[in-house]
């Protein structure tokens, strides 16, 4: 049986520019990482504006290249994308990406041409691979501490600074002729819920939230062609509906009050925000109605990318989702497509290797660091892998032992069952030697902060350091890139 005999009577009967229009407003992740499937090929025949590439896809840069290929021979006006924000945030390790420090480092650096120089080596790489459209740089604005998806994706709290980094970072981009996307419009900052895991409100008052709009602004004034949105609820703007699904903030907001007319992707529909209230295939109907030009459905079943396709073509048919508003996303999407489809000829040797690394080391801060700690253990503490984020879970003590193969250490990734026999462990393993011990985001995982001072109050000697967001360590990484993690590494080794 096709897999196409998913598709409705009713659905089948729309005329076919109608129907190619529907599937250019679609971006679908798949399984796979050598062949396109069928059903997925079938899509793409049919008008699929795109597709997202995730770890699953990966094996490395030759095969990258090979998919990136095969699915252009399909269709050659194919968009082909990925979430590529440097840091601990990527899914292209095993096709050799190069290794830049997340947002909030460059932020904290604040040199614009150095995050230029970041943001020209990401996109060199990418087009290298056949894959010319970035979901990145991050616009919102890290507020809260307690917030739990932003932080060091983020350039910081100031609106002004992250409007300068945003800037650079979309222009060094779109000088490779990579699609860049700043994302979660209108700001993900406020929130202290990830929408991967439920409803996200943002509670302040309308003029709070203008705050958040100025890095928006200043990436469409700088030509960002592509816009994402946030599955965030923010009651002053829309009591009723996530900003994903709303027309007041996608199309009056959006389109007339920030003159924004490229293309507005949605964030993932199966993200627990839209599916588990509305369910993919409706959320993909309303967003489309609301104003946004194209759903990403980035599971791998694309049986979930046909049921949005579906709904969508129903929705059509039966008048509730008006043609016009399909053919104005269709469009938009067809535009950014003649700009950014075809990767550029034009030889795309990465110029700026070296600039993560200068940029994680520019960034380090210390108070109160001996002028070296070799030979320490090393105790990292740090969450395990955001599933849909992919932080790659590097490690502290392995950078260490690069510069000081003399270290030892121990990595926790998450609650024991036994802290007291674990601080004993540690401590009696350590005897003599320095103490490091590291966190990430304490704060929000009370875990850390348990093991953290339990080990201090052994040794209050220790060396403490922060690889998120700073907690009050003698040294501050701003982030968990592999860079961020060796440019610590080398403070402590005094190297």
């Amino acid at each position: 049986m096709s897999h196409f005999e998913h598709t409705s009577p009713r659905s089948a009967a729309l005329p076919l520019y109608l129907d190619e229009a529907a599937h250019r407003c679609l971006v679908a992740g798949f399984d796979g990482a050598t062949s396109v499937p069928d059903t997925l090929k079938e899509l793409v025949d049919r008008g699929l504006g795109g597709v997202i590439l995730f770890t699953r896809n990966i094996r490395d840069a030759d095969q990258v290249r090979r998919l990136t290929d095969e699915l252009r021979a399909i269709r050659p006006d194919l968009l082909v994308a990925i979430d590529n924000e440097g840091g601990g945030i990527g899914h292209l390790v095993a096709a050799g990406a190069p290794e830049v420090p997340g947002a909030y480092a460059l932020g904290v650096v604040d040199d614009p041409n150095l995050t230029a120089r970041c943001a020209d080596a990401l996109a060199a790489h990418l087009a290298g691979l056949g894959i010319t459209a970035s979901y990145a740089p991050v616009a919102d604005l890290q507020h809260r501490p307690d917030n739990p998806i932003v932080r060091t994706r983020s350039f910081g709290a100031d609106p002004a600074l992250a409007a300068r980094h945003l800037r650079a970072w979309i222009t060094a981009t779109e000088a490779r002729g990579v699609a860049s996307c700043a994302k979660h419009y209108p700001g993900h900052g406020g929130t202290v819920a990830d929408s991967h895991h439920g409803v996200a409100v943002d509670p302040r008052p309308y003029d709070e939230l203008l705050v958040d709009l100025e890095p928006f602004r200043a990436a469409i004034a700088a030509g960002v062609p592509m816009l994402m949105s946030a599955h965030v609820v923010f009651p002053a703007l829309d009591p009723n509906r996530p900003a994903t699904l709303s027309r007041r903030i996608l199309g009056d907001l959006l389109r007339h009050d920030l003159g924004f007319d490229g293309v507005l992707v949605s964030d993932a529909l199966e993200m627990r925000a839209i599916a588990e209230r509305y369910g993919e295939a409706a959320g993909a109907r309303i967003a489309l109605a609301a104003g946004a030009d194209q759903v990403i459905v980035a599971v791998g079943d694309l049986n979930v990318t046909l049921d949005c396709r579906d709904a969508v073509l129903d929705a059509l048919r039966s008048g509730v989702l008006p043609v016009e508003r399909v053919e104005e996303a269709a469009g938009r999407v067809r535009r950014l497509a003649e700009r950014y489809a075809t990767p550029p000829a034009a030889d795309v040797a990465d110029r700026n290797t070296g600039a993560g690394l200068e940029a994680a080391r520019r960034a380090v801060r210390g108070r109160g660091v001996p002028s070296a700690v070799r030979g320490a253990h090393v105790v990292d503490l740090f969450p395990p892998p955001h599933p849909a984020l992919n932080w790659g879970g590097e490690d502290l003590l392995t950078e260490v032992r690069a510069v000081d193969p003399t270290a030892t250490g121990t990595a926790v990734t998450g609650e024991c069952a036994d802290p007291d026999a674990l601080v004993e462990g540690i401590v009696r393993r350590c005897g003599a030697a320095p103490l490091v011990v590291a966190t990430c985001d304490a704060a929000l995982h009370p875990w850390q902060a348990l093991l953290r001072d339990a080990l201090l109050g052994r040794r209050p000697d220790a060396v403490r350091v922060d690889t998120g967001l700073p907690e009050g360590g003698a040294l501050c990484s701003y982030g968990r890139g592999r860079v961020n993690l060796r440019a610590v590494a080398e403070v402590l080794a005094g190297v």
